[in-house]
């Protein structure tokens, strides 16, 4: 038997390619990728879906912020009113408000919001960056639906209740550093609208990770590094990767 090194090698696995009638970008798909279990495991992945366009996320600045600039905090009349629909599936509330008008955030609606948010299992609250609400309506507003309320799978999560949920890791997906902890996460749902488009619409704003739950039928959204995963899909593996290796950091991927 001869066995193929070097350039040799690349010649014959060419020549497998045309024979076999294996195309250069489907060769391309089967990757290399880790598992959340610390795995590898080869398999197919899909071609990229197509991005969507229009409203980006470009965060705005605190009254307090524009104070300690020396200059006056004026919220403009005529700006833009940034609004968001809600309903917690946890604790039946539902919120209805405008965060942010111009480039300023509102104080007293976003406390509305990190309340609205809390941990349902201690009523912790946490002071959620602002900017995870950026990226919901730019995500709403590339759906077409910002009059849709967005149902809340996840808020906040306490140290405690994250190692709580992590006792279920295989069937959850938990990350020991989850971004739930810090406030910049959501995981959510969209009625009328694909888990796979609500997904679709999260990855094409490239404002943090993005993890896609098909089997539980939600997407994770967060404003850590930009990121995406896929979790409980047959299977039940988790499957993450880096979109922009420049924005990595130690964050594990997952909720």
């Amino acid at each position: 038997m001869r066995i193929f090194t070097g350039r040799g090698f690349a010649v014959a696995t060419a020549a497998m390619m045309v024979v076999f009638g294996v195309s250069g970008s489907s060769w391309a798909r089967t990757v290399k990728t880790r598992v959340h279990a610390g795995l590898k495991s080869s398999m197919h992945l899909k071609a990229p879906a197509m991005m969507m366009h229009g409203e980006e996320v470009v965060p705005g600045v605190l009254p307090a912020e524009i104070a300690a600039s020396g200059t006056a905090t004026v919220v403009p009349e005529d700006g833009k009113p940034y609004q968001l629909k809600m309903t917690n599936l946890h604790t039946g509330e539902s919120l209805d408000i405008v965060y942010r008008i111009g480039n300023t955030y509102l104080p007293d609606a976003l406390e509305k919001l990190n309340y609205f948010l809390r941990d349902h299992n201690t009523q912790d609250v946490s002071n959620y960056d602002p900017k995870e609400f950026d990226v919901l309506h730019a995500m709403m507003a590339r759906l077409g639906k910002l009059n849709s309320a967005i149902q809340i799978v996840c808020g906040y999560r306490t140290p405690e209740t994250n190692a709580t949920l992590r006792q279920n890791s295989p069937q959850t997906g938990v990350a020991e550093h989850s971004q739930h902890m810090e406030g910049h996460a959501i995981d959510l749902r969209v009625p009328g609208v694909t888990t796979a488009k609500l997904r679709d619409a999260a990855l094409s704003l490239r404002a943090g990770g993005v993890g896609y739950y098909p089997v539980s039928q939600f997407v994770h959204v967060d404003v850590g590094p930009v990121r995406e995963w896929v979790f409980g899909s047959k299977q039940r593996r988790m499957i993450a990767r880096r979109v922009h290796s420049s924005h990595s950091s130690g964050t594990v991927a997952g909720q």
